[in-house]
Parts: structure tokens; C-alpha cells; sequence
């Protein structure tokens, strides 16, 4: 089959359900790729329905590739964090915000904890809202298998799952503080945004100097995240961003993004703090546009 149009019309649907599966934006691009190739070398008389069929192959072929990539994990150097998805510029806040909850990294995080079967249960029931016939058919177990399921991985998402309840307004707010007491050197402005139990977990991979380890604590974080700022070369400038969902920041070496800054934000504390600095992981973010002498220096 080479209708390609009709693939094209699926392509942000399978690539959403490739992502949410494994937290790369490189690997979900190439599972969608796979798909195309199938999609191609299947007759048209053989699809009921091309959605179906189409969700059916991204979530099949994402769960081996979970497989695989959970063994690569248990070796992974420090703590694995998903890769950034930035959202396109000119959509509005409103598109952004509503598929934050389930997109955030911090809901990506809480994923890891499920099988990829489980995950792809989950995912298409809470996420996709299918029903679990459709759910049954297309990880190929029964009905009353996937209720299992889903029920099980809901109660291991659900124990950590937090109430990320910061309104987009008040998130941007407090993020927008934390900028500014980070630039000034502000430690008691710092520590007064973070919570007591805060933690920042930073993502190098092996490939660039990180934290190997959380860092719990406002006082370790907030002396943690000006150290950074004093090391800062004369070049680094910052980009607000929406960062899965949710208001963020891109730091900068130049025009070279450096990490992803991603905030969890209860109330008016910062609650976590996931931080992406493995370059594999940041080569979908664009270099800087536009005149970097106008951009506000920090960390």
C-alpha cells in the first residue's frame, strides 16, 4: 500500500504514542519510519482500519524496542531522564497546557517503572482512552488480561504520581524567579523557592561531566545551582521554553544548547528539578537564533 497521504494524516498520532513509550524523540521518529515501511509493503485489502492498524505497529514495534533499550538502561551512567520534546513555536499556551499531565517529564520518569507491556496498557487506556478491546487486539492478550494490567500499572504510577497543581501562570512565575535569583547570586531568594524535600536529578550519560547521583535538599541544590553559575562561562545565556508540556528552560554555550531544565511545581515550590545535559539527548533542540547580546546571562 503506498497511500501516503492518508499515512502523513496518522504520523503526529504514532509518533505521540512512540514517545510516550520511550522518552526519545530519536527513537519515536524511527519507530514512525519502521511504520512507514510496513504501512508500504502491506495490501490495502488487509486494513480495516489505518489508525488501528497504524497504532498497532508504532505500539508493537515500541514495546521491543523498550525491551531492548531497559537492558541498555540498568548500565545507563547516573540517572536516565527522557529526551526534551520542545514544542513548536506558535502554538498557543492553551494547546501546550492541555497535553501536559500526561507528557511531562516527570510523568515519563514514573513510566520507567512499568514493563513495556504494562506501559503500552497504560498508555493506550489513560492516554488514547481505547477501550480494552482495542487495547486486547493490538498487545494481542485478552480483555480481562489488559483490566489486569492496566489496574496494576495505575496503582504503581498512581503512588508517585504527584498533584502537579501550579497553574501555567503561576508555573512560569516561580520559574521566572528562580532565573533571576540564580543570576543575581540570591541564596536566600533560592532557597526560599525550593521545597524542603526537593531533589535535582541531572542526566550526562557518561558523555559530559553530572550529578551521577540526586541531590536532596534546598540547601544542596541552591549551593549546587549557583556553584554553576559562578562556573559559567562568559558566553552562557538562557531561553525560556516549553519543555513537555511544561514552562522550562534551555541553557546555552554560545548558540549551542547545554541542557534542558525542566521544573516540577506544587504550589510556589519547586518541588523537583530534571535536568538534561547528554548532548545525544539535546541535538533536537535548535541552536540559538537572534542576537545573543540581548539574552539575559545565568547559569
Amino acid at each position: 500500500m503506498d497511500n501516503t497521504q492518508t499515512f502523513t494524516q496518522y504520523r503526529p498520532f504514532m509518533f505521540s504514542i512512540a514517545y510516550r513509550m520511550l522518552g526519545s524523540v530519536v527513537e519515536a521518529e524511527d519507530i514512525v519510519q519502521d511504520a512507514f515501511l510496513r504501512w508500504r509493503e502491506t495490501a490495502e485489502e488487509e486494513i480495516r482500519s489505518p489508525k488501528s492498524y497504524l497504532a498497532t505497529i508504532v505500539t508493537r514495534l515500541s514495546i521491543d524496542r523498550l525491551r531492548s533499550a531497559q537492558i541498555q538502561r540498568e548500565s545507563y551512567i547516573g540517572p536516565w531522564l527522557p529526551e526534551p520534546l520542545i514544542s513548536e513555536k506558535g502554538k498557543s499556551t492553551a494547546e501546550i497546557v492541555s497535553t501536559a499531565e500526561h507528557i511531562s517529564m516527570a510523568f515519563l520518569v514514573l513510566l520507567e517503572k512499568l514493563s513495556p507491556v504494562e506501559r503500552a496498557v497504560f498508555l493506550l487506556r489513560e492516554v488514547f482512552d481505547y477501550d480494552y478491546a482495542g487495547i486486547a487486539e493490538i498487545v494481542d492478550k485478552s480483555e480481562a488480561n489488559c483490566r489486569q494490567i492496566a489496574r496494576r500499572a495505575r496503582q504503581q504510577v498512581d503512588t508517585g504520581h504527584g498533584r502537579f497543581d501550579a497553574s501555567p501562570e503561576k508555573q512560569q512565575e516561580i520559574v521566572q524567579q528562580f532565573m533571576h535569583t540564580c543570576a543575581t547570586g540570591d541564596l536566600p531568594g533560592l532557597i526560599n523557592l525550593l521545597a524542603d524535600d526537593i531533589a535535582i536529578y541531572s542526566d550526562g550519560g557518561g558523555k559530559v561531566t553530572a550529578a551521577r547521583k540526586p541531590i536532596l535538599g534546598r540547601q544542596k541544590v541552591a549551593t549546587f545551582l549557583l556553584n554553576l553559575v559562578r562556573q559559567a562561562p562568559p558566553d552562557v545565556s538562557i531561553q525560556p521554553a516549553w519543555i513537555n508540556g511544561r514552562f522550562g528552560l534551555i541553557v546555552y554555550f554560545g548558540r549551542t544548547p547545554q541542557a534542558a531544565y525542566s521544573f516540577v511545581v506544587e504550589g510556589d515550590k519547586i518541588q523537583r528539578m530534571l535536568v538534561v545535559v547528554n548532548p545525544d539527548k539535546l541535538t533536537d533542540i535548535p541552536p540559538l537564533a537572534g542576537n545573543t547580546e540581548t539574552r539575559h546571562n545565568m547559569i
